[in-house]
């Protein structure tokens, strides 16, 4: 009987933990509208889409992380690395089509340190390397630029942030083509699958044969590589690479997952849902603009944001715990 009850009273909480981020998107857009004449505009919603293409792309590779139970510090300077990267290598005469590859591999490199520090050391919690690696791929990025922003690049990096394809503007395409890769990903092969092991037990999956520190390497790896997508795209859309990119970046990618359903205790989350939460960070800070909040209050309001994202999780996960019981 017990079972039974348990098992209907979990449906709702399923529903809102599937449909609950959609429906805040919705409900956001909804009063922004109201509140604003130009939201609902195509030009500003075209816009709020360029502008949350970075974070989407960021929130990808985050997602992975979280969904094993761990977090990754280090996207945001690892963005600012790479982007500054590009730069000078266009800047230096390198071809756009040999550039762009070469950051995609150092962005790639720098991520899977973290997990090879993670798995090799055993230090008790991914929060460790990942905060030192902020701080080298961000005194990197200050090194090989010098601490000057690098302008003027050549149109093959710049259509990936200011192109369009059909009148769609490039961004766009990029995370949508990411966004069907990593839900194919995730829900098709099976280190997507065992990266939801990892999340929901570790040790219950490495004894059922699961190669836990092959996984984790190639999570962290994959967070790396996505910061560095994030990279061209803001480098092609700024048409800069400045050493301060994506700094603070790190907490809206984490908002962004955990706002779009998935949990710090791991296990969970999708990947519509984090580009839902990455939508709501975008059209929040753009409809704050609208509005001519001080950027000074956007920064308290976005940390209100997170803080009730969190604290949301935490709700979900003792609910949880309840209906398990």
């Amino acid at each position: 009987m017990n079972k039974h009850k348990g098992a209907g009273s979990s449906l709702p909480h399923h529903l809102l933990r599937r449909f609950g981020p959609l429906a805040g998107l919705l409900l956001l857009c909804a009063v922004l509208a109201v509140l604003s004449d130009h939201f609902l505009t195509f030009d500003n919603l075209v816009n709020v889409f360029r502008q949350s293409a970075v974070n989407a792309l960021l929130a990808l590779g985050q997602l992975v992380v979280i969904v094993t139970a761990g977090i990754d510090l280090s996207v945001g300077s690892i963005l600012g690395f790479c982007c500054v990267l590009v730069a000078l290598l266009v800047k230096s005469g390198v071809p756009a089509g040999l550039a762009i590859p070469l950051s995609l591999a150092a962005g790639t490199a720098l991520g899977a340190c973290n997990g090879v520090l993670l798995t090799k050391l055993k230090l008790p919690h991914p929060f460790i390397p990942t905060l030192g690696m902020m701080n080298v791929a961000r005194g990197l990025a200050l090194v090989i630029s010098g601490g000057f922003p690098i302008s003027e690049l050549p149109p093959g990096v710049r259509f990936f942030g200011a192109g369009a394809v059909l009148g769609i503007p490039a961004p766009v395409l990029v995370v949508v083509l990411f966004c069907v890769l990593f839900h194919l990903f995730l829900t098709r092969t099976t280190p997507g699958r065992d990266i939801y092991a990892i999340g929901g037990n570790a040790q219950a999956a490495r004894l059922s044969g699961v190669p836990v520190d092959g996984r984790l390497n190639a999570v962290y790896a994959l967070s790396g590589f996505m910061s560095a997508v994030a990279a061209i795209v803001l480098a092609g859309r700024m048409n800069s690479g400045f050493p301060l990119a994506g700094a603070g970046a790190e907490l809206d990618s984490i908002a962004a997952v955990i706002i779009g359903g998935a949990s710090f205790f791991g296990g969970v989350g999708s990947v519509g849902g984090a580009l839902v939460g990455a939508l709501i960070m975008g059209v929040l800070r753009n409809g704050l603009n609208l509005l001519d909040v001080s950027a000074y209050w956007q920064t308290v309001v976005i940390g209100v944001v997170i803080v009730a994202a969190v604290w949301v999780d935490v709700l979900r996960q003792r609910a949880s715990r309840r209906i398990g019981e």
